[in-house]
């Protein structure tokens, strides 16, 4: 019996190539989908599981998690820099670190940080050490860049107009291990180095604070436009406060006269030899982005929380819980994703019965006489009912690794794009999905069956 099936397949070869592609393309749809959604869930909490706690200004919680955790370019409000000491001093916190976005480095991040959060969120370094002085920087994994490099960080990415900050050098002294996050992509440098990089400056002179008849209020936010974007996010309008109304050339000109004064008060105090200097006294930080924050407890991190979300200068936030919305999100347009690809096996299903019932009524003939010479019609069924199965069934396994092979192009596309990895695998559950397409495959396989076996031989070659 297989031979012959064998043989009739080879016969229509052509004919069992587009059933068996139909089939394939159908289940892949579905298949890509599941594995995309359920990589992206296992990705982006895998990055986000060494930050407990994020502390910024009152805003978006969402924009604040994509900025802090995915480094996602975006325009923060600064909360109150003396935040940073009253978090670093209370004894629920085991520690906190401040960032500072604005910065790039051939398209990659520059994040100010201290070496707090390089020893407790780093699996350790591939080569070299962390940085020990201002003018210092490290590497992620995933930056290509060597040890000794110097880097002339700009503020916004150049190929969007983005200005490189003149007589500004960082030189790199490490390369973190792979850590699966988008902060293999990262540039970490002193964020005592950004703040003075950018006219801010925690123990440079507070006069330097005000330029362009702009400064800070008492509570240390940002007032001036530039330096709220530069410290917030890698955003190239960097004069977003200022009238918008003016013509380009008037802009232009606008721009250019920042800049010097930007270079004159900011660039000035930056010192690429100062030692580091991570103690701060009440009022000295500047406004800041955010703060990750690792508490000693479960309980401690809901405190903190309360605490800080509860003020009207901060925002409080568990990333975990906001990608939890996310993912609520993610899972409705699954859904309709889904829906959208079982509808399509269903009008392939549809399409192939009603292809292989008539080619059943064209091979009459072949069936009268495989009767004819004795052939029961137990035979006859199965015979008929094992080519569309092995038909449907090569389709449905092609599809499954059709779909995985998208998926997993998908997914390494993200990665290069988005710096963190989106594992795809095969779970149990898609062993279960594969088993009811394979139930659903013999039972359609059976209705051409069916009809073989009711065809009177006689009939079928009088015809």
């Amino acid at each position: 019996m297989i031979k012959f099936v064998l043989a009739d397949l080879k016969r229509f070869r052509l004919g069992s190539a587009v059933i068996v592609l139909l089939i394939a393309l159908a289940v892949a749809l579905g298949t890509t989908i599941t594995l995309q959604e359920r990589a992206f869930r296992l990705g982006s909490a895998r990055a986000a599981e060494k930050f407990d706690l994020i502390v910024g200004a009152p805003g978006s919680a969402t924009q604040l998690v994509l900025s802090s955790v995915f480094l996602q370019p975006a325009a923060l409000p600064l909360m109150p820099g003396d935040t940073l000491i009253a978090l670093s001093e209370d004894p629920r916190v085991a520690w906190a670190a401040p960032i500072g976005f604005g910065d790039f480095v051939s398209g990659y991040p520059v994040i100010g940080t201290t070496t707090t959060l390089v020893g407790n969120t780093k699996t350790g370094f591939a080569e070299g050490r962390a940085f020990a002085a201002e003018g210092e920087a490290v590497i992620g994994s995933a930056v290509d860049l060597s040890l000794g490099d110097s880097l002339i960080p700009s503020h916004g990415r150049v190929a969007e107009g983005g200005h490189a900050h003149a007589g500004i050098a960082y030189r790199v002294t490490g390369r973190l291990e792979p850590t699966g996050t988008p902060w293999d992509r990262a540039i970490l440098v002193p964020i005592q180095a950004v703040w003075h990089v950018h006219g801010l400056g925690g123990h440079a002179s507070h006069d330097d604070h005000d330029h362009d008849g702009h400064g800070q209020d008492g509570h240390g936010h940002a007032t001036d436009g530039h330096d709220h974007d530069a410290l917030a996010a890698a955003s190239v309008d960097h004069d977003h406060d200022h009238d918008h109304d003016h013509d380009h050339d008037h802009d232009h000109d606008h721009d250019a006269e920042e800049h010097e004064a930007h270079k004159a008060h900011g660039e000035a105090s930056f010192d690429p030899d100062a030692p580091l200097d991570e103690s701060w006294a009440a009022g000295e930080p500047p406004g800041l982005p955010a703060i990750l924050v690792k508490p000693n407890s479960i309980a401690d991190a809901y405190r903190l929380r309360q605490e800080y979300r509860a003020t009207g200068d901060t925002l409080a936030v568990f990333p975990a819980e906001i990608l939890t919305g996310l993912y609520a999100m993610l899972g409705d347009a699954k859904r309709v994703l889904v829906a959208v690809a079982i509808g399509a096996q269903v009008l392939v299903a549809a399409a192939l019965l009603l292809v292989t019932v008539m080619q059943v009524g064209q091979r009459r003939r072949q069936i009268g006489a495989l009767r004819a010479f004795g052939a029961p019609r137990g035979a006859v069924f199965g015979i008929v009912w094992l080519e569309m199965a092995l038909l449907f069934g090569t389709g449905i396994l092609c599809g499954f690794g059709l779909g995985y092979v998208a998926a997993d192009a998908l997914s390494r596309s993200f990665a290069l794009a988005r710096g963190f990895p989106l594992p795809v695998a095969f779970t149990r559950a898609d062993l279960w999905s594969l088993a009811l397409l394979a139930l659903a495959a013999g039972l359609l396989s059976a209705l051409p069956a069916w009809l073989a076996y009711r065809q009177p031989p006689v009939s079928a070659l009088r015809d």
